[in-house]
């Protein structure tokens, strides 16, 4: 026999009288002001309806509202929806409950933290991210993954720093080896020296445990730079298609990479205040919070004008690229970045690129100064590195340059 499940009128009818049948409103008013489509809207408010609904019949109070609550909202049975995965409800329209979780929590109705990822419990472990914040500036994606290895390491060293020893971290280092690949290795090493270095700075390990860390057999330097030719990039960002806002965004961007070697990271954190249409110039704000004023070339200058004039969505946020389906909000990921250049490499039918992510146009634009005669500070200043040899990189690909100075063989010829 068919299961009946209420129709929309009656699955509204059970909000009539409910202490949230102004919140709900006040959610859909919400999701409308972000740009949400209009069948968006009306999903996101039916779950907020039904989990309404459901508080009320089992007399939960605002206040109570938690992840535990969360996780018995999906799994009780009732005949208001068909939306069930594996015997409970379907994760998809769970994510749309906890949209309405955080909205109530952003009015102070319900529990901080609802819907929200745990932090690491471990407090010095939040203090350790503290200490990245203040005193190394690292940007909070960085924080996020360090203290998530910091919080896995605490577990397996022990509660109290105190008794940590060089043979104790080592093998934790040891064990390690056998589940991941060698570059996360070296990412868990890394982690491992600061937050010990952190917590002998505090007198609470003994000094100098940071060295007994196991390094690993790395030669800076040792290969070429991944670049595209000049032409190339110029069949990259002409890929785009300016008819839609979307090619005209990503044109922008991608002028600005391939222009002044940014980061994904700064095309995700530049700010409107940050352009300085006067002097022209875009202030970046690099790692470690370092800022630095770089001159803005014509063309890139002329698409971000044409992107910020006519297709930004107009929603209070002062981030100069925005996703343009709803939700308009910043990026939070600068992935996002390396998928649009990745996009425009297969729009311009570059198969055989050797990196498909953001950085690749970085190294294209520090070899194509270089090959116009820029001396190696100016590229230097450009990229904002803050060691002369890492630029010095990118000059193992000029190879003209490079045969003009290399001697002939000593043992004749060569085997």
């Amino acid at each position: 026999m068919e299961r009946l499940v209420p129709t929309r009128s009656a699955r509204a009818n059970h909000l009539e009288g409910n202490i949230l049948s102004g919140r709900v409103a006040e959610f859909q008013d919400h999701l409308l002001g972000l740009g949400y489509a209009a069948r968006t809207i009306r999903v996101n408010v039916e779950a907020a309806r039904h989990f309404a609904h459901w508080l009320e019949r089992s007399a939960i109070e605002l206040t109570g509202i938690d992840d535990e609550v969360i996780q018995q909202f999906s799994s009780h049975r009732c005949m208001w929806t068909y939306n069930r995965w594996h015997g409970a409800l379907a994760p998809r329209y769970i994510d749309r409950v906890c949209r309405f979780v955080r909205f109530l929590g952003q009015s102070r109705l319900t529990r901080k933290g609802a819907c929200q990822a745990a932090l690491p419990v471990d407090g010095r472990v939040r203090q350790f991210q503290d200490w990245l914040r203040t005193h190394r500036g690292s940007a909070e994606r960085t924080i996020l993954g360090q203290g998530e290895i910091a919080a896995r390491l605490v577990t397996a060293l022990g509660p109290n720093p105190a008794d940590y020893h060089a043979s104790a971290i080592r093998q934790l280092i040891t064990d390690e080896s056998g589940k991941y690949s060698r570059a996360y290795l070296a990412k868990i090493a890394s982690v491992l020296r600061s937050y010990l270095r952190f917590l002998s700075a505090r007198g609470e390990c003994r000094p100098w445990l940071d060295q007994a860390v196991p390094t690993f057999a790395e030669w800076r330097l040792s290969a070429l730079p991944r670049y595209l030719a000049t032409t190339d990039v110029e069949r990259v960002v002409g890929s785009c298609d300016l008819s839609k806002p979307q090619g005209v965004r990503d044109r922008a961007i991608l002028l600005l990479l391939a222009r002044l070697g940014l980061r994904a990271g700064d095309i995700c954190a530049m700010r409107l205040d940050d352009i300085d249409w006067t002097d022209g110039t875009l202030r970046v704000r690099g790692k470690g919070r370092r800022e630095t004023r770089l001159p803005f070339p014509q063309d890139a200058g002329d698409a971000l004008l044409e992107y910020l004039q006519n297709y930004r969505p107009r929603v209070p946020s002062d981030r100069v690229f925005l996703r343009l389906s709803a939700p308009h909000r910043p990026w939070v990921c600068s992935c996002a970045v390396s998928l649009i250049v990745d996009r425009a490499l297969v729009r311009a039918g570059i198969e055989n690129a050797p990196s498909r992510g953001a950085n690749l146009l970085r190294h294209s634009a520090a070899t194509t100064m270089l090959r116009s005669g820029a001396s190696m500070d100016a590229v230097g200043s450009i990229l904002r590195h803050r060691s002369p040899n890492t630029t010095a990189h990118y000059a193992k690909v000029d190879v003209l340059m490079l045969s003009q100075i290399a001697q002939p063989w000593l043992g004749g010829e060569s085997c």
